[in-house]
C-alpha cells in the first residue's frame, strides 16, 4: 500500500513561533486554508481510497476540502495526534531553545521526553503502529495497491519517515516535513519504499505507477531487474547504471 504522509497546512501557531502541542483552537491561518483547498488541484491526478487523520482541529480544517471532492470520510486516529509536549506547551520557541532539554530533543530525540509529556520514542511507537495497521487492513480489505492519505504533524511524520528510512529517531531532525508537505512511503512484504519527501509541488500522478520499485545498482528503473517470485518476461532488461 502507498501511504501519503500529509502534514497539516500553516496554523496560527506556525506564525506565532509556539509549540502549539495539543491546545485546542489551534487553526489553520489564511495561508493554512488555501494550502488546504490547493490538496484537491495537486492530487486530482490520483485516486485516493482513504483518509486518516488526527483528532487535531488543523488536520480536520486541512482534509475537508479534498475529503468532500472525493465523497471520503475521513477516519480519526489518536494515534496519529501531536506530541504531547507536557509543560512545554504554548510555550515560544525562543524560550524553549534555552532549556536544556531542547539539546536532547535535537541531538538524542529517543532519549527525549519532554516534562509531564511523552518521549519521542513512545511518539514513534504509536504512530508507526498505526500506519503500519491501517496499511495492513486497507491491502486486506482491496487485495491491491492503493493510496491513502495520513494527516498528521510534523514530528509525527518525521519519525515514520526514520523508521521507512531505517534510521535512527536520534538523526530524525535532519528530515523536513514543512506546513502542506507530502510525504510519500510504499509498504510491501519486505520493506518500505520512501518515495517522495517535504513534496510542496503540485503533480502526484506518478505515484500510480508500478506498486513495487526495484532498488538496482545505480538508481531504479522499473522493470530493470527480477527478483524471485516475479512474474517471467519475455525480455530482461539491462540493469541502469550512472
Amino acid at each position: 500500500m502507498t501511504v501519503i504522509l500529509l502534514r497539516h497546512g500553516r496554523s496560527t501557531a506556525n506564525t506565532s513561533h509556539v509549540l502549539a502541542g495539543r491546545s485546542p483552537g489551534v487553526e489553520l491561518d489564511e495561508v493554512g486554508h488555501v494550502q488546504a483547498k490547493n490538496l484537491v488541484t495537486r492530487l486530482a491526478g490520483l485516486e485516493i481510497t482513504e483518509i486518516v487523520r488526527s483528532p487535531l482541529l488543523r488536520c480536520r480544517q486541512t482534509v475537508q476540502p479534498l475529503a468532500t471532492d472525493r465523497g471520503l470520510e475521513p477516519v480519526v486516529d489518536e494515534r496519529l495526534a501531536e506530541v504531547d509536549y507536557g509543560q512545554w506547551t504554548g510555550r515560544e520557541l525562543k524560550e524553549l531553545v534555552k532549556e536544556p532539554q531542547w539539546a536532547v530533543v535535537q541531538q538524542h530525540a529517543s532519549a527525549a521526553v519532554f516534562p509531564d509529556g511523552e518521549g519521542l520514542a513512545q511518539v514513534q511507537s504509536r504512530a508507526v503502529a498505526a500506519i503500519r495497521e491501517h496499511d495492513r487492513r486497507l491491502r486486506e480489505a482491496h487485495g491491491k495497491d492503493v493510496v491513502w492519505i495520513a494527516c498528521s504533524h510534523g514530528d509525527v511524520i518525521k519519525s515514520i519517515l526514520a523508521d521507512a528510512l531505517a534510521t535512527h529517531l536520534d538523526s530524525f531532525q535532519r528530515i523536513v516535513a514543512e506546513p502542506a508537505s507530502l510525504s510519500v512511503v510504499r509498504y510491501t512484504d519486505t520493506r518500505p519504499f520512501v518515495l517522495r519527501v517535504n513534496d510542496t509541488g503540485s503533480d502526484l500522478s506518478g505515484l500510480a505507477g508500478p506498486s513495487e520499485p526495484k532498488s538496482v545498482p545505480g538508481g531504479e528503473v522499473p522493470g530493470a531487474v527480477e527478483e524471485p517470485g516475479d512474474p517471467p518476461r519475455g525480455h530482461r532488461q539491462e540493469t541502469a547504471r550512472g
